[in-house]
């Protein structure tokens, strides 16, 4: 299965799903509206392709020679009207979400299949500014996405099976599997770790204990590979915060009510790895 894959937002998860897209033969078309932004994914997504041999040496993968003219980078959104499928990666907040809808939904042909690259915000809501809701599904890739072999995948109130069959088809061909669950706000990643990730906020705010020793006691006694701040750090801690917001105003429950430290330090221009600062140095 080979289509043309437009991606809206060349953030680093935009830029992972169209490493990923263009890695596994697709014609992508990359979409932002700052040329800096597209720049820099650019050359983010020829350095890893140029090195993902070391890392992947399982798979036989092109040469970046073969790989990168694949990828258009652009800021105009027409250049998405010829687009099948559509993956949109834009900020955690409702506002630039149903902007960017609105524009997609007058370019788009009614055929296009729309992923929601989203953690928190309904599908079905998106859904609704559509022509076509049967068209939206949502897909959560984790972070980084080319590493990554299984996404969250959404189902919104109108979301078809034809739908959902044709966005399984097309994960797959990037060697993707995708776990389906139904549509609330968080769904079941975002709404069970970014409690974790609040809560070891509180526990680093309360001085119980720094952030390498909270990180270690996860990695180190449960097993995981990541530790919850460690994790922050990775996604942004200003994507967090964002998330934890939409979370506490969706079911109006306390227990998303963002730490004040992990607030401020986001305020501050500590957003974790993207920033070079957050509870770690980078």
């Amino acid at each position: 299965m080979l289509v043309k894959v437009g991606v809206l937002g060349a953030g680093v998860m935009g830029s992972g799903v169209a490493q990923s897209a263009a890695q596994a033969g697709h014609e992508v078309i990359v979409v932002d509206l700052h040329e800096e932004v597209l720049a820099k994914s650019k050359a983010s997504i020829y350095q890893n392709v140029r090195f993902a041999g070391f890392y992947q040496k399982d798979k036989q993968l092109e040469s970046v020679d073969v790989v990168m003219p694949r990828l258009t980078f652009t800021t105009d959104y027409a250049a998405l009207a010829d687009a099948e499928i559509i993956v949109e990666n834009v900020p955690e907040v409702w506002e630039i979400k149903r902007d960017a809808y609105v524009k997609m939904n007058e370019i788009c042909g009614e055929d296009t299949v729309f992923l929601v690259n989203t953690s928190c915000i309904s599908i079905t809501k998106i859904g609704s500014l559509m022509k076509r809701p049967d068209k939206v599904i949502g897909v959560h890739f984790m972070n980084p996405v080319p590493m990554k072999p299984t996404v969250e995948s959404i189902k919104g109130w109108h979301t078809s099976e034809e739908t959902i069959q044709f966005t399984n088809d097309f994960l797959g061909s990037m060697d993707k599997k995708a776990i389906m669950v139904n549509d609330l706000p968080g769904f079941v990643s975002n709404r069970l770790s970014h409690l974790l990730m609040n809560e070891a906020a509180y526990v680093v705010q309360d001085q119980v204990a720094d952030p390498k020793s909270v990180d270690d006691i996860f990695k180190e006694c449960f097993g995981h590979k990541m530790g919850p701040l460690e994790t922050a750090d990775l996604i942004g801690l200003d994507t967090v915060v964002q998330s934890l917001d939409i979370l506490y105003e969706s079911y109006q429950d306390p227990k998303f009510r963002v730490c004040p430290l992990l607030r401020k330090m986001v305020e501050a221009g500590l957003h974790g790895r993207k920033s070079g600062q957050g509870f770690y140095s980078y």
